[in-house]
């Protein structure tokens, strides 16, 4: 049996990464009247989806195929989530600036808001919000039994269960503190991914692209960069720590962002009203 305590952690991770993107864009949209908001959040979230999902990540898939990348992963760990890391930020850091460039011509502070909450509204949606939909669905099955039921008929038809069975394990032995981490992660990734946005779209603004497009791939190294601390869980840093460390890095450039979203709002209103 799953404990009520992990359905409900499930169902709160849920509503961060499935609905919250959704009442973020509502709500902006509401608030200014449209003002072309819902495009720019269509055309922030493409901007994640093409650069990621239809480009980098058939890249990478049809490169696990080959012998040399299977090597240089397992013999060179950090060096690979670096690769992984950069590469991330920069298919990524593509997706904005162009965003940015298609709406160069009614580019204003809350557009680029828009756009930016709908590439890390649809990161969150399609990651994990869709993932913890599944795990809600998996909780009720295996609560009411018939989870084993279908695993049953899938052996007998010859199918490989061990993801399934793997999916049972973790939602009845792990914490329910884990799911709800999942939620914080995504808040924090999705505020990261907003301030990213803003600079990219602020730099296009006020003729700085260049600049701009550097610290937005360096932010997003570092965030993605987080994932090669899980490689060190074993060989000298322990489950808990390594996690301490990877959400005080996300919570502090989540409060960077913040505070560069504040900053570049100020700094877009005195252009607006120097450019009148």
């Amino acid at each position: 049996m799953v404990s009520n305590l992990t359905l409900i952690a499930c169902f709160v991770t849920l509503i961060v990464t499935l609905l919250l993107p959704v009442i973020a864009i509502s709500v902006l949209s509401f608030r200014n009247n449209g003002g072309k908001l819902i495009s720019a959040w269509a055309l922030g979230a493409a901007g994640f989806v093409v650069t990621q999902l239809l480009i980098r990540v058939p890249i990478l898939t049809a490169m696990q195929n080959q012998p040399w990348f299977l090597s240089f992963a397992e013999n060179h760990g950090f060096l690979f989530a670096f690769t992984l890391a950069f590469t991330a930020g920069l298919f990524e850091l593509a997706g904005r600036f162009v965003v940015a460039k298609l709406m160069q011509k009614n580019l204003n502070y809350k557009r680029s808001l828009a756009a930016g909450l709908g590439h890390g509204g649809i990161e969150a949606m399609i990651l994990i919000g869709i993932t913890y939909l599944n795990n809600i669905l998996y909780i009720f099955m295996i609560n009411s039994g018939t989870f084993d039921a279908v695993v049953s008929e899938a052996v007998t038809a010859g199918v490989d269960v061990s993801a399934l069975l793997m999916v049972k394990d973790q939602l009845i032995s792990a914490s329910p503190a884990l799911f709800l981490l999942a939620g914080f992660e995504r808040i924090l990734a999705m505020i990261g991914h907003l301030g990213m946005s803003m600079i990219v779209c602020y730099g296009i603004y006020s003729g700085n692209p260049l600049k701009s497009a550097l610290l937005c791939l360096g932010i997003h190294t570092l965030i993605d960069l987080t994932a090669g601390i899980s490689l060190l869980i074993g060989n000298g840093l322990s489950q808990k720590t390594a996690y301490a460390i990877i959400y005080a890095i996300l919570t502090v450039t989540a409060i960077l962002s913040i505070l560069i979203v504040r900053n570049i709002r100020r700094s877009w209103q005195e252009k607006e009203v120097t450019n009148v």
